[in-house]
């Protein structure tokens, strides 16, 4: 559990569109002490599916080793590591790692756009629900592809655009006011769920995130849409 001094000093901070290191830092330490439960009460209870697919996407062999990037409280690691993987958790937000200490998964501390590690050294890289909250996500995906392995995959599981143009509409409602309400209830730090909705709207579409990727030197780059579009993962491969 959180320091509750640490609680108190992050409580109501919340990043901007800009993205500084720091403030998303500091905004997430402010939500770590109940983000697990806030994610299942905010996604209805997807968010457990979500991170199947993603595992699924990924498709790492028994003996591999896989990174998570911006795994938070190491939940999403512990599901890749299923099946003899060795999975590795890696965020720089300190108070969502020590959140996820009781988790037994290897834990390092890193940024996405300079992680700790030697180039080609994994098999694959994840990150599910943080490229967005990147300050350069073009940089973050260059890095990935640093300390792959010839081969090897990178998925990319975030929030995107619903297909259905109405339910699109509903989606941007929900995300707009009933998000920021749901969060007043139950998260501990509610401001940063407002950030949450004004960056999923601002992010880019399943086409355009793909063209990154390509930009970005991965190839084979295809996705998928999970709850018509609420979610999509992006898949790679490193030549």
């Amino acid at each position: 559990m959180a320091d509750r001094r640490e609680t108190s000093r992050t409580a109501g901070r919340r990043a901007g569109l800009d993205k500084r290191p720091a403030d998303v830092a500091a905004m997430f330490d402010g939500v770590a002490e109940r983000y697990d439960v806030t994610n299942t009460v905010l996604s209805a209870g997807l968010d457990a599916s979500w991170r199947r697919a993603t595992r699924e996407a990924l498709g790492a062999r028994p003996g591999q080793t896989v990174l998570d990037v911006a795994a938070g409280t190491a939940v999403s690691t512990v599901e890749l590591a299923s099946g003899g993987v060795r999975a590795i958790a890696c965020d720089f937000s300190q108070g969502m790692l020590r959140a996820g200490a009781a988790r037994p998964v290897p834990k390092v501390a890193g940024d996405a756009m300079a992680l700790p590690l030697a180039d080609e050294s994994v098999d694959g890289v994840v990150i599910s629900f943080g490229l967005r909250n990147v300050a350069d996500p073009d940089a973050a995906l260059r890095e990935f592809r640093r300390v792959t392995r010839p081969g090897g995959t990178l998925v990319v599981c975030e929030f995107s655009s619903p297909t259905w143009a109405p339910f699109r509409t509903v989606y941007i409602e929900y995300l707009m006011r009933a998000l920021p309400r749901i969060a007043r209830a139950v998260s501990s730090n509610p401001d940063a769920y407002v950030y949450l909705a004004e960056s999923i709207r601002a992010w880019p579409d399943q086409p355009a995130l793909a063209g990154r990727l390509q930009d970005a030197g991965w190839a084979d780059v295809a996705w998928h849409n999970l709850t018509g579009g609420i979610v999509a993962l992006h898949r790679a491969r490193r030549v």
